[in-house]
Order: structure tokens, then sequence, then C-alpha cells
């Protein structure tokens, strides 16, 4: 594969949307900026298919042809996320139905992707596409649809579809209504077939099997398209899906962040061959490289491999133009993470409809600005270093385990208003972040924890059997584990185990509670606690912080158990990062974990190249110089220059080193 020799680097390209035809002048902008590789078709299928079963591929082999003239690798992806509006005309359940009613037409994703007519055209338009263009020599790889998800897909077909699911997953009706508690406020039924639609349920656990089933949807439908995509692929093609993020809101767009909850990335792996992302971030004085590192740091697990960014900011909203370096320093993150390619949406800014205050690398003027120049660095950079960036390897010791599940379960039954299971996830990742402790984010279904020595499980409410008792033979093997208020609560049909919490566990942790209360006036260690907090009672283990309260004083806010050969730390309440950081400092010491000297904003990632060495990346997030003395003999890829372990080296605001240690 292609992202195996060289660093994919490139942008989304749409020649559709144009106002003039400049082509060329695109292609030698992009020639100059150090491109490599381009994405297309994915956006567009009602100019690829002006009406059913008429086919205009003239822009996608203008775009190929004139790619393959100036040495660029294309990447083709499967136009299904976008309907045309003669689709909906034949069918006008082609448009889902979801707990807001009727979808209209107009915005994309706003499809029934278990619709039949819908599937019917899709595989036409899949078809015709990949067999018109897989043959094609620059042709390096399929995208599956575009940040797939289930899209609330609620309507009469899908409920159908889930009577049959659940069918096959109960053995019984009776089973069925107990193990979901259907019984409460009369919602038992007699019969498969008598489910009622679930968008009006007021059970939880109902409620979370139905979207349990619209994610199986979602994974389904990418394994649907890649069987057809493989029919006509060669063996040096890579098929790929730029899976995102829950899209956490601000003021005027939002920004990558936490488990996507409408769809499993774990489960959907199986339909690619290379993991691919969108990753998109804060920048100015908001860039901290956060996100970059969550989200590589989640997809690259999945299939223990590294993956493609096919999404990332440019110029993007206006509050993102990004200061100078700061595209250059997010790239090296990306890389720093274990991608393999670095890809932008968009190349230009697009003149009408929503998007076009989202803008490109070119801005509405098609002339190249100072964030082209940049970007064209960044292409030096990577021309120039490829040899040393490509197949970079993690091996991290720590892991924070995260569910699809719960992002779902804990909206049903909230820790407070304004604090979601993805709130929790970051809080823990964050404070590893600024810690420089790297971590893998690992899904809760993943049984592989070899290599692991510190275990994190943040608010992981939902918890199969199975994976309680992976826990404890974890520790009892010599691991540490560290887990949060909220862990261990339900089974997996996210009914309360009826036994002592945390369920299954209260030996590994030593100890138990059986009240828990909104901290009030309480301060653990002189730290506020918020949101939640548990009255732990300790057994075997040590109450390492109690809570300062007139009445909460006599219980343990966190504790520490030895149990076999390892540790069990829990948190009982959230504190503010500072706090935290000082029980994870000590879990990860419980752990053989050595931590680094430095801190946020001075951010560290360790990678390993095929060869063996070791390449620490050394980014600087803040706009002031920074020095610092390194810990390490090694040479800057990047200034050409030699350092030695106790020499101070200097980091501009938003700078970057690439030492690659002797």
């Amino acid at each position: 594969m292609q992202f195996e020799k060289e660093i994919l680097f490139g942008a989304a390209y749409y020649e559709e949307y144009l106002p003039y035809d400049r082509l060329e002048q695109d292609m030698e902008l992009m020639v100059q900026a150090g491109f490599n590789v381009i994405r297309i078709a994915e956006s567009t299928w009602s100019t690829e298919e002006p009406e059913p079963g008429k086919y205009d591929f003239s822009h996608v082999d203008r775009v190929i042809d004139a790619a393959e003239r100036h040495g660029l690798s294309v990447i083709i992806g499967t136009p299904t996320y976008a309907v045309p509006h003669w689709l909906t005309e034949l069918d006008p359940d082609v448009l889902a139905v979801t707990k807001n009613g009727k979808e209209l037409y107009g915005h994309r994703q706003n499809m029934d992707i278990t619709n039949p007519t819908y599937r019917a055209y899709a595989e036409k338009i899949i078809r015709a596409l990949i067999s018109h263009t897989a043959g094609r020599k620059n042709v390096i790889g399929f995208q599956l649809d575009n940040e797939t998800k289930h899209y609330d897909t609620s309507g009469e077909h899908a409920v159908a579809l889930f009577r049959k699911w659940m069918e096959k997953r109960y053995a019984s009706v009776e089973e069925l209504n107990k193990r979901l508690g259907l019984h409460y406020w009369s919602n038992a039924v007699n019969s498969f077939s008598d489910l009622p639609d679930p968008r009006g349920t007021i059970n939880g656990s109902y409620a979370a099997e139905f979207a349990r089933f619209q994610r199986t949807c979602a994974a389904d439908f990418l394994k649907w398209q890649r069987a057809i995509v493989e029919e006509y692929c060669r063996p040096d093609q890579f098929i790929t899906q730029n899976f995102d993020y829950e899209w956490r809101e601000f003021p005027s767009g939002g920004y990558s962040w936490g488990v996507q909850p409408g769809i499993c990335h774990y489960e959907a792996s199986d339909a690619v061959t290379v993991m691919g992302t969108d990753i998109y971030c804060f920048d100015q004085d908001r860039l901290t490289g956060r996100e970059i590192a969550f989200g590589g740091d989640l997809m690259r697990p999945v299939k223990k491999a590294n993956y493609l960014v096919l999404e990332s900011q440019a110029q993007a909203f206006k509050e993102w133009l990004p200061y100078p370096g700061q595209l250059f320093q997010m790239a090296m993150s990306h890389i720093a993470s274990g991608a393999c390619s670095v890809m932008y949406w968009n190349w230009f800014s697009i003149h009408n409809a929503i998007e076009s205050y989202w803008k490109g690398i070119l801005s509405h003027d098609f002339e190249p600005n100072p964030t082209y120049e940049e970007v064209a660095e960044i292409g030096k950079a990577f021309k120039r270093l490829s040899p040393e960036l490509t197949g970079l390897k993690k091996k991290n010791e720590a892991a924070i385990v995260v569910s699809t599940e719960n992002v779902d379960v804990l909206k049903w039954f909230p820790t407070a208003p304004d604090f979601t299971y993805n709130d929790g996830v970051h809080w823990i990742y964050d404070t590893l972040y600024d810690m420089n402790l790297e971590c893998d984010v690992i899904f809760a279904k993943e049984t592989d924890w070899s290599g692991y020595k510190l275990l994190i499980f943040p608010q992981l409410y939902l918890t199969e059997e199975g994976l309680v008792e992976r826990i404890r033979a974890f520790t009892e093997a010599g691991g540490t584990v560290f887990a949060t208020f909220r862990s261990f609560f339900t089974d997996d049909r996210v009914k309360i185990y009826p036994d002592r919490q945390p369920h299954g566990l209260t030996e590994v942790f030593g100890m138990t509670y059986n009240q828990y209360t909104n901290p009030d006036q309480v301060t653990v260690g002189g730290a506020k606690a918020r949101y939640w907090m548990e009255l732990l009672k300790p057994d075997t283990a040590k109450a390492v912080d109690s809570y300062e309260h007139q009445y909460w004083g006599g219980y343990a806010a966190v504790t520490r158990n030895e149990y076999g050969k390892g540790h069990a730390w829990y948190l009982g309440t959230y504190l503010p990062e500072s706090k935290l950081k000082e029980y994870l400092k000590q879990a990860a010491a419980d752990a053989g974990i050595s931590l680094q000297a430095y801190a946020f904003p001075l951010i560290l990632r360790t990678c390993e190249t095929p060869d063996g060495n070791c390449l620490r990346f050394i980014f600087n997030y803040s706009r002031e110089t920074i020095r610092t003395v390194l810990e390490w003999n090694g040479y800057d890829l990047l200034s050409d220059r030699d350092y030695h372990a106790g020499e101070q080296a200097e980091l501009k605001d938003w700078g970057v080193m690439i030492l690659k240690e002797h």
C-alpha cells in the first residue's frame, strides 16, 4: 500500500463545485505544495447519476486523468451519504423517520440506511462508480460512505427489522420482559411483534437495545459496501472509512469530542482494511493537541495498526484561522499519534451552500495565502522525512477503557445535567495527556489486554460479566486498575446489579458503597468535589483521601487496594484535574510506569521506527518560547542538529522537535 511507503498528504477535491474550470491550475498548486493524493466523488451522487440509471462520471474521469498527469494518487469515495432528490421522489420512505419525525430533503445523511429502495440504488451507483474507477493505476483506495452513523433511523421498516433482531437475541418473550424490566408501567409484551415503537419508550434498557440495533445497522451497512467494493478492487488498493467522533457544539460550530454514539468503531472495523478518521480541533490560543491525540489513540488500537487522517482543518471556521506554525504542529501531531496520512477538508473554499464559510486551504479567490504556504512547508517536510516518519509504532503501557453503549445510557441516567459520559472520558484522558502519560483508548469489547500495565475505567456504568472477570484476572496477575464513580453498576441490558457495589469487584477494590449523593460544599484534600459522590466504605482497601464535610467526613473518597499481585484504585467523586493528577501519578507508580518530567504545554509523544529507533516528538502548545533540558541524546530531524542529554533546547511558539534518539 502506498501509505506504507510514504505519508499520504493531500485534500478533498470537488471539481463539481468550482465556479469555473481551473483543474490544471489546482493540480499544479497541489504539486507545488507537496501533495501526493486527493480524495474525490463521495459527495456528488446527483451529478454522477442525474437520473435513475443514467451515469455521468465525466468529472470523476477529468480529475483522475489530471491527477495522473501530475503524479497524484486518488481515493474514491462511494457517494451514498447524500441522496439525489429523484430517489426520494421514487420512494419517499428513503428519507428517514427519526424521533423528531420525518426528515425533509435537502441536507445530507437524511436517509434510512435500512430502506430497500435506498439500498438498491446505492448498490447500483457503488457498482457503477467502482467498476469504472478500480482499474485506474493511480486510484489507490476507496472510502466507504462518509462519517457513517445510524442517523437515528426509526421508521416502520427499521422497527420491523428491530423486532426480528430482538427475536433472535432473546429465547422467549418472557426472558425479554424480565431482562429489560418491561413489567414496569405495563410495558410488558406478549409477542415480539407487539414490541412498541422505541421512540416513545420510558425504559432505558429498551432504548439501549434499540440504539445497539441502530449501531449494528450502521456497521452492517459499511460491511455491505465493503463486500461490493471488494468485487472490483485490486489487492494493492485499500478500503477505508472516515469515522468521526461525538461532535461537541460551541457557538459557531463544533469539534471532535469523545466516543461516537452513532456507530461502534470496534464493531464496524471489519468493514475496512485500514481505519480512517476525521479529526477537527480548536486552534489559535485554544490549540492543545488533545483532540488530535485522543482521536489517534482511539483509532490506532482498534486494528492495532496505523490509520488514515482523511479530514482535518485548514482555515475552517473564522475562529479557527490558524496562527503561523500551528498547521505544521497539527500535522506532526497526527503523525506522532500513528497517522499515516494528513488530508484536509477542503482544497478550496466553496462559493455557495451551507459550508461556504468553512474555508479550505485556498480562500474564495483561489490565490495562494499564508495557509497554503504553510501547507507547502508541511509537504516539503513530509517529502524529506517520509522514510523516517512512515510505519511508526506506538507501545503504550496504559489504556482507558471506553464503551459506545455508555454514551447513550448515561444520557438516560446522567451523572449531572452538564457532565456526560464523554466529559468523564476526557476528564481522565486530558489529565493523562497533560502529564505526558501516553495511553491507548480501547473499547470494552476488546479482550486483548496484553502489554498494558494500567487500565482506567471512567464511568463504565454498563458492564457485562465477562469484563468484570477480566478486570479481576488482570489485577490478580499484577496489573493496576483505576476506576471512577458510576462504574460497574448495570449489566449489558442496563439492569442494575442487585448486589453490593461495585458489582463483582468489591474484593478487588477492597471497599463497597450503597449510597451516593450530590456533593454540596464538599472537598477532598482541599479540592472541591462536583457532580456525584459515592460514600465509600473501605474493607481491605486504604482510604487515600476522605470527604471533608460535617456529615460525610466518615466516608472515603479515594481508595487503594492490593489484590493478588496488583493494585486497584477507586475514585468516588469528580475532582479538579490538578487533584486527579496526584492519584493517577500514584497509580502509574503502582503499575511501574515511569513518568516524564515534562508537562503541558510541553507535550511529548514517543514512537518507534520500523528499524527499532526511538523518535520523540516534542511540542510547544503555547504562544511563548520555552527552553527545556533534554533527557536524551538525539538528532532533531527538523533542525538537522545534534543534542546531548542535559543540553538545553529552545522551542519557539507552536514549535516542534522530532528527536531521533541515538
